[in-house]
């Protein structure tokens, strides 16, 4: 028959061996909570700075500058024909000193823009100017006629 003390030690062995066994698995738990911990707080503070940022009202738009190769902006009150790209804006600047209120034809208007009257080029002319009138720069008084959009006095 075992002993009392033998059979102690037998079940403080187990015992040990059991608090090693749970102080193992509690080191892999605190190592995947610290990860989750970890993963929780980016995500935290991924979302306070998206509701931030979505909260700012948005900044003022910069003064545009006029940029060659650029598409013309739609006209707005008050805008400057120098935010327009520099080829629109000669174009504008023809249109004004040089159409009238009759317009000028596109062929007209690529030579007074220093321009050889071939067809490449006065179709390149053609559809800034169409570009012009769409954006609200100029006028088609008719087919193939352009002239500067006269400002509203007052």
């Amino acid at each position: 028959m075992p002993s009392v003390l033998g059979l102690l030690e037998a079940q403080e062995k187990k015992v040990r061996e059991e608090v090693a066994r749970l102080r193992e698995e509690a080191e892999r738990v605190q190592a995947a909570l610290g990860e989750a911990e970890r993963a929780l707080q980016r995500l935290v503070d991924a979302r306070v700075t998206v509701a931030e940022v979505l909260a700012e009202p948005p900044a003022a738009e910069p003064a545009r500058t006029a940029v060659a190769g650029s598409v013309a902006p739609h006209r707005t009150d008050g805008m400057a024909v120098s935010v327009l790209p520099p080829d629109y804006q000669r174009i504008v600047s023809v249109l004004e000193s040089e159409a009238g209120v009759e317009g000028m034809r596109c062929q007209q208007l690529a030579a007074a823009l220093g321009l050889e009257a071939v067809p490449a080029k006065v179709e390149r002319v053609r559809s800034k100017a169409k570009r012009l009138v769409e954006r609200g720069w100029a006028v088609q008084v008719r087919p193939g006629m352009f002239t500067a959009l006269v400002a509203p006095s007052g």
